[in-house]
């Protein structure tokens, strides 16, 4: 009878069982289940989502925020079902512009609930989750892109007509990271003003867009201009020194009701833009200072003087959107 041990693989049973995984087994196991299972989410969004639109700019001080949000309240000021997410990671103001400032998110059953703002528009924010509206993010690469990932696909949209994208300024990771983890993107909006160097940085967003394969649906021109009125005798001609020692010359009416459009920032040179690059020209929105205060106030120009000049402006950025939208639905169609 031999002495030796015996061995493991001699057939004879263990009597210790199957090895137990580790807990860095099962922690990989449990992320892999919850990415396969947002995966899932995202794809089920087309079916929920009718249109999702991404808002870029290429450098910031546009407007870009402001255009996310006036985009997504005259859509819902026109009765569609609109969602509104902040991709600004670091940098998020939508809540502000909304008057959401101190709200929260609701969490249930492991999903996301918006916050309703004006006009039932939801929205999602990394402000919401902030104690402190002064405290910085600071999250690297990968962090902040699994946040961006979880806000597509752990949030409860239920069924919108419009989900409306509102990226940081520039070319980069997040826009790079919703085109691949979201499917049927309608299209981007680009968003400039009419100065030279934003809009060197628009054609940057419009080949940025290409290179994606990513509809550009159009351009649109902020702080177009800026309308001054003034009532004086009936028929009476006005002068007026514009920026760059130019002069404005107009007459008031029957009433004595003047007005005359200042270019601020210049004109025109976003239509321009999108003619040379052979891209839709969605429309142009007036410097407004109203905007300005309704940002800080809370109260978007749309909500707060909705027959107004930028909520009209708005709504023909709307419509031409929304022909866009229509001319893509049909096949054969191809808007770059």
């Amino acid at each position: 009878m031999s002495d030796s041990p015996v061995s493991h693989h001699s057939g004879i049973p263990s009597d210790k069982g199957p090895e137990k995984a580790s807990d860095e087994q099962n922690a990989q196991m449990e992320q892999a289940y919850a990415q396969m299972r947002r995966k899932l989410r995202m794809t089920q969004l087309s079916e929920k989502i009718r249109h999702k639109i991404m808002v870029l700019s290429g450098k910031g001080g546009v407007g870009k925020s402001t255009v996310a949000t006036g985009l997504a309240l005259s859509l819902a000021q026109q009765g569609h079902k609109v969602g509104l997410l902040d991709i600004d990671i670091t940098g998020p103001n939508v809540p502000k512009m909304m008057g959401l400032g101190g709200q929260g998110l609701h969490v249930e059953d492991g999903l996301i609930h918006p916050t309703v703002g004006h006009l039932g528009v939801k929205v999602i924010s990394m402000a919401f989750l902030l104690e402190d509206e002064d405290t910085p993010v600071v999250w690297r690469g990968p962090i902040k892109l699994g946040a961006i990932q979880q806000f597509i696909a752990d949030v409860e949209w239920g069924e919108l007509d419009y989900l409306i994208l509102d990226f940081p300024p520039g070319t980069s990771d997040e826009p790079l990271t919703v085109t691949q983890s979201l499917p049927d993107i309608d299209g981007i909006v680009i968003v400039t003003t009419p100065q030279d160097v934003a809009l060197l940085d628009s054609r940057k967003s419009i080949s940025f867009a290409k290179t994606l394969n990513v509809p550009v649906l159009g351009v649109v021109e902020n702080m177009s201009g800026f309308t001054v009125r003034g009532k004086v005798e009936p028929n009476t001609k006005v002068e007026l020194q514009a920026p760059g020692g130019k002069n404005v010359e107009t007459i008031s009416d029957e009433d004595g009701q003047w007005s005359a459009t200042l270019d601020i920032f210049k004109q025109g040179g976003g239509k321009d833009t999108a003619e040379e690059l052979e891209v839709p020209f969605l429309g142009a929105l007036p410097f407004d200072p109203g905007v300005v205060r309704g940002g800080d106030d809370g109260v978007h120009r749309i909500v707060a003087d909705p027959e107004g000049e930028s909520a009209l402006a708005f709504a023909k950025v709307v419509e031409a959107l929304s022909e866009q939208l229509s001319e893509e639905d049909e096949p054969g169609i191809n808007i770059i």
